[in-house]
């Protein structure tokens, strides 16, 4: 803390910005944490929880029923204090002792939708409206609800990003607007038009080209770029068994610069490294290449 030579993000940023660079410092895990992360372990009130009591998540190819706590996730509450604090008092150390040029947030920025059912969120709910949760967690009332606290969440981090003196700069990187709202309960078509986001990277994940070309007309996303947003369409490139092949990487580079989006591919590795596929990396390295020389 008192030495931001010693920082890695500090170091990084500052050697890119003397090349002319921006750096944006990553915080892909959002609200979720390790379960057997010491925050955890430390402040258990802090953890949301499905109806049932449970709290674990499985990802990345994690198994819930045997692998240890280290693979699996836990969400922390945006309406607790605690969480509160520790969240927003990170981001704003971090970008501005290392004087980063704004901060990233994705779609781990969130509350999974059937978590919500732990004491102090009970407590809190019925303390604020007067009823218990729902048993439904799909409720209209009680998303909206959660939906609220988590965009709170988002206009703290926006106001001490403000009264840091660093820069205020939020970008985003949810998913497709109804996904994000019914399963992460991030309203992130209310941020860009209530001005607490300043960039959009909507990772649209789909693998076929249907599907992808359907979750790029969602009215929410065409909203977003009306409203003056600068807005980028994440593609993936491949990741762990699913790698994009280059004929359909640039049919779906064509479909969003049709319509006025930027792409950025998710991978590199699914570009030409480690998730190149059957393609392999050598040609697809020389594809990509001519790809990105498109207009």
């Amino acid at each position: 803390r008192d030495a931001p030579e010693l920082d890695p993000i500090c170091r990084l940023t500052r050697s890119a910005q003397k090349r002319g660079m921006q750096v944006i410092p990553w915080f892909e895990y959002g609200l979720m944490e390790p379960a057997d992360a010491a925050v955890v372990q430390q402040n258990p009130e802090w953890v949301l929880k499905r109806s049932d009591g449970s709290a674990l998540y499985a990802m990345h190819g994690a198994n819930l029923e045997t692998s240890p706590l280290k693979d699996l996730r836990v969400w922390l509450n945006p309406a607790h204090p605690g969480v509160q604090q520790r969240f927003v008092g990170l981001i704003t150390e971090i970008a501005s002792r290392c004087n980063a040029d704004g901060i990233q947030l994705d779609d781990h920025f969130a509350w999974p939708v059937e978590l919500g059912y732990d004491d102090y969120t009970r407590q809190l709910y019925r303390r604020e409206t007067g009823q218990d949760p729902p048993a439904d967690f799909s409720n209209r009332a009680w998303m909206n609800w959660r939906r609220g606290k988590l965009t709170e969440l988002l206009l703290s981090l926006r106001v001490a990003l403000a009264e840091s003196g660093g820069n205020e700069r939020i970008s985003l990187s949810p998913g497709p607007f109804r996904f994000a709202y019914n399963y992460w309960l991030q309203d992130w078509e209310l941020w860009a038009v209530g001005e607490l986001i300043d960039d959009l990277v909507v990772q649209n994940y789909a693998y076929s080209l249907k599907g992808f070309a359907k979750d790029l007309n969602q009215p929410a996303l065409r909203k977003a770029r009306q409203w003056g947003l600068p807005v980028q369409i994440g593609i993936l490139a491949g990741f762990g068994k699913r790698t994009t092949p280059i004929p359909v990487l640039a049919e779906k580079k064509r479909l969003s610069n049709e319509q006025g989006y930027g792409v950025i591919y998710f991978y590199w590795e699914g570009l030409w490294g480690n998730y190149s596929g059957e393609e392999g990396s050598a040609y697809r390295f020389d594809a990509f290449r001519r790809l990105g020389a498109q207009n």
